[in-house]
């Protein structure tokens, strides 16, 4: 019996929800509302709540006003497609096929015939039982064929690309033959399962997201609603798009622009659901699926900062799995604190399923934990991971327990991100606390914590799998038979 089918049967007969003992749904003003912000490649110092001091943002400093910081928030992937798999299921990546593919490598590719299995659950599955709206509007990623739509995985509506802006028929030009990039389409925006628009008008990305996501609230006010707003900005491009209203306007070119337009769209809202009298009862969280690229001058930030963390997106480095992220729900989630306590983006699942009053099933595998405790800042809160796992590709490069970092000793040409391609394989270790920047290897002064962390490693290779070896809880990624081009939506 495929996943799907017995999380539908357990919903139908009524299962008592497993609920924090600290937080319940009727501990809160209502069923909440729940909205993630998802942007894309925005690092952990682009934001003025996160140290920036070049991009202007002063509605997220009222929103971290307002609401929680977590500064020790991941992703689980430094890239696209795995980060996004992991938000929808609850799960990394490599549990549900969605790290790798035959066909795209690690992201997925317009025309791909692989995307998320139709039999997982996904988050807007798990809350649309338990009486939600749900809506996604910016960029899916998760297979652009019809049965990996968001329509078919639990959004009642769907508004946006179903990839990156920048996968556009010029650059598949580009590409050639490779990946299929001749037959590339231009670049569809999409309404449900139709495309409405091609190619889009990437400029006005960020403002239509914005207003159509308002006019969505706006029409759900009155009801329990889930809506993620996956962002395209700052987004892969050397030079993000904005609208005419912010383009040139910031200190750092194309990027800020971007950033200060995103920095704008959750002021607006911010202020909606505060005038539609529902913001108490709407918990916003604002993240990013990545760190940002950052130029190879550390000096120039015009592809962002992740600073004051080491590493750039795409690879292991805490610059590319922590991200800036803020949690908001006004009289609900305590204002002006801030949470230094591990969690993931897989936690959003079953935190937001209990919340709405529903159980986390234990016939499949998640990863997520629920962390209403540190949202809500329960008195002795912590992280609920013994361990967390930063894999690239299908290849685990480094383990996390507590404040200790350990990157296994590997071969470095495989995208080690602090060791130089012409370096042997050897184990480094970061204290994460007081070592900010991973600047000091302890792992001679702590071979008790070397060799406990490579314990975890083991079971995270028996359990998801290892560069040229599966792993016994690993499920299959969702593929479709024949041509893709085919099957291209007109």
């Amino acid at each position: 019996m495929n996943n799907r089918l017995v999380f539908w049967i357990q919903t139908l007969v009524a299962i008592v929800a497993v609920v924090s003992p600290q937080i319940r749904a009727a501990d809160l003003p209502g069923k909440p509302n729940f909205i993630v912000v998802f942007c894309d490649n925005l690092g952990y110092g682009d934001i003025e709540p996160f140290g920036s001091t070049l991009h202007r943002t002063p509605n997220l400093n009222r929103m971290a006003a307002e609401g929680r910081k977590f500064t020790h928030f991941c992703v689980t992937a430094g890239v696209c497609t795995p980060s996004r798999a992991s938000l929808m299921t609850g799960c990394y990546a490599q549990r549900v096929g969605m790290h790798f593919n035959p066909r795209d490598g690690h992201v997925l590719r317009p025309l791909s015939p692989y995307g998320l299995n139709p039999e997982e659950v996904t988050i807007a599955e798990s809350l649309k039982a338990q009486g939600y709206a749900t809506a996604i509007i910016g960029k899916w990623h998760l297979g652009d064929q019809p049965e990996f739509l968001p329509t078919r995985q639990g959004f009642d509506m769907f508004f946006g690309v179903p990839y990156s802006d920048d996968m556009t028929q010029a650059a598949g030009k580009r590409i050639g033959d490779r990946l299929d990039g001749q037959r590339w389409p231009p670049l569809p925006l999409m309404e449900n399962e139709v495309v409405v628009e091609a190619p889009c008008d990437r400029n006005g990305l960020t403002k239509r997201y914005t207003e159509r996501a308002m006019d969505w609230i706006a029409d759900h006010k009155d009801q329990p609603f889930f809506l993620y707003l996956p962002q395209a900005m700052p987004g892969s491009t050397s030079t993000p798009f904005s609208s005419e209203a912010f383009r040139g306007k910031s200190q750092n070119g194309p990027w800020g622009d971007s950033i200060e337009e995103l920095d704008w769209s959750i002021g607006e809202m911010m202020n909606q659901l505060t005038d539609l009298g529902i913001a108490e009862n709407t918990l916003v969280i604002w993240t990013s699926d990545n760190g940002a690229p950052i130029h190879r001058d550390p000096q120039d930030l015009s592809r962002g900062s992740n600073r004051p963390l080491y590493g750039s997106g795409y690879t292991t480095s805490e610059g590319a799995f922590r991200v800036p992220t803020i949690m908001w729900q006004p009289g609900v989630v305590p204002a002006g604190t801030v949470c230094d306590q591990l969690s993931t983006t897989m936690d959003l699942w079953p935190t937001f399923t209990k919340l709405a009053g529903g159980s986390v099933s234990t016939t499949w595998k998640i990863d997520g934990h629920d962390i209403a405790p540190l949202i809500y800042d329960q008195p002795d809160a912590t992280t609920p991971y013994d361990a967390f796992y930063y894999y690239r590709l299908d290849e685990l490069q480094a383990v996390r327990s507590g404040p200790w970092k350990l990157f296994l000793a590997i071969d470095p040409s495989g995208g080690h991100p602090h060791l130089a391609k012409t370096a042997k394989p050897q184990a480094l270790l970061f204290h994460l606390i007081d070592d900010v920047g991973c600047e000091h290897n302890v792992a001679a002064e702590h071979p008790d914590v070397v060799q406990r962390l490579e314990v975890l490693a083991d079971a995270a290779r028996d359990e998801l799998g290892d560069k040229n070896r599966s792993g016994k809880g690993q499920r299959t990624i969702g593929r479709i038979e024949g041509d893709p081009f085919a099957q291209v939506l007109k």
